[in-house]
């Protein structure tokens, strides 16, 4: 058995929502299942670098910075650019623990920003 969480909107999705949803996932499965039979896999990797171009908002703050010339803010963090109908997560699981997974990736939904839904594949491996 393999299911997958699949992205429904076209979107940018932090390193930060990605790991939430993996150790909710991850923590349930083990709760839940134990943690020999279950294999979780993530399918995006954060490598996109986002900048933020910092503003003061305090008095007098016109006179010490330049507004939107030399725009080019620093780096912030990192994010995984997703299409629609992208895999995000994938569980591999045996047929009696169907109903955890499930649970598992409506929980790693929570976490992240946009649409997703729950695919489960008709193939039991990950490729």
């Amino acid at each position: 058995l393999c299911i997958h969480l699949v992205s429904n909107e076209l979107e940018q999705i932090s390193s930060e929502a990605l790991e939430d949803g993996r150790i909710c996932a991850n923590k349930y499965l083990v709760k839940m299942c134990g943690k020999d039979s279950i294999h979780l896999r993530m399918r995006l990797h954060p490598f996109h670098a986002i900048r933020i171009n910092k503003m003061l908002s305090c008095a007098g703050a016109d006179r010490l910075q330049t507004g939107m010339r030399g725009a080019f803010g620093k780096p912030q963090g990192t994010v995984a650019r997703v299409n629609i109908g992208q895999v995000m997560m994938s569980v591999r699981a045996k047929d009696q623990h169907k109903e955890h997974v499930n649970e598992a990736l409506r929980r790693a939904k929570f976490k992240s920003p946009g649409r997703q839904k729950i695919h489960v594949s008709k193939k039991w491996g990950f490729t």
